[in-house]
């Protein structure tokens, strides 16, 4: 059996890291990702996928990523259920993040804008 997903997508917000009662890191976050068909209206549509990502990937994510960031994530799919405060059954459904790789570092865009500040500086 395989349980296997593989996302290539844009954060949808700064990710924030939190910590289980234990100590153990992890963050939240929303994969933007695109769908690869347009659809009726010549668009491509975009589905939000929530990830959790643990332990040190997470604390590297929410040092080095923010909204916008684009990151490929592989991981599984997991299905968790609870019951809600009307006493509903509520099921989600997540990608738990093995591994993620940042696809465009956001030093090379730190390294641009200090280029152009000097540059700026430089000019009478």
């Amino acid at each position: 059996m395989l349980n296997q997903v593989t996302l290539i997508g844009r954060l949808t917000k700064d990710p924030d890291l939190m910590f289980t009662n234990s100590g153990v890191a992890y963050v939240k976050l929303f994969l933007a990702v695109q769908r690869p068909f347009k659809n009726n209206e010549g668009v491509n549509d975009v589905d939000f996928i929530p990830c959790t990502i643990w332990r040190k990937r997470a604390e590297n994510t929410a040092n080095y990523c923010h909204k916008g960031s684009l990151v490929a994530v592989t991981g599984r799919i997991q299905i968790r259920q609870f019951t809600n405060k009307e006493e509903e059954k509520v099921f989600v459904t997540e990608v738990v993040g093995e591994d993620l790789r940042f696809l465009k570092l956001e030093s090379s865009r730190r390294q641009q804008e200090q280029k152009q500040q000097q540059t700026a500086n430089q000019t009478p």
